[in-house]
């Protein structure tokens, strides 16, 4: 099996850094592999790009109960479930779903069982009503 950690490349004649990553939906195989960061409570982080103030992707680690608290989208929020499953009140999303979540979107976000996600974000998210680093 090929499975390949996040990789830079530089094309040839320059150009920005192109970000790979491999096997994606594999990833419940070999997300141990990663440098994850604290984020929440049963939630961690892998931040693939992005700044404080503009668009941003990260990869989300839920763990069983793990807990992302109500927040308002200030841009459009994309998030592609990898492995396991997340729910908010509009129900349950599970591997291989996509959700949009389009700007003034507000909700919460629960993993009972644990998952990986994909997260891109064009802003960053508001917190309601905690202080909570922005992401």
């Amino acid at each position: 099996m090929r499975v390949s950690l996040p990789e830079s490349v530089f094309p040839p004649g320059g150009g920005g850094e192109i970000l790979k990553l491999g096997e994606l939906f594999r990833i419940a195989e070999w997300h141990e592999r990663l440098a994850w960061k604290p984020f929440r409570p049963k939630v961690e982080i892998y931040r693939l790009y992005g700044d404080e103030i503009g668009p941003r992707a990260a990869l989300l680690r839920f763990q069983p109960g793990g807990h992302v608290p109500l927040h308002e989208h200030t841009g459009y929020e994309h998030i592609l479930v990898l492995a396991g499953s997340q729910e908010d009140d509009t129900g349950i999303v599970k591997a291989g779903d996509l959700v949009i979540n389009a700007p003034g979107t507000r909700h919460s976000v629960l993993s009972r069982e644990g998952c990986v996600v994909l997260a891109v974000y064009e802003k960053p998210v508001k917190f309601i009503g905690v202080d909570v680093p922005v992401i």
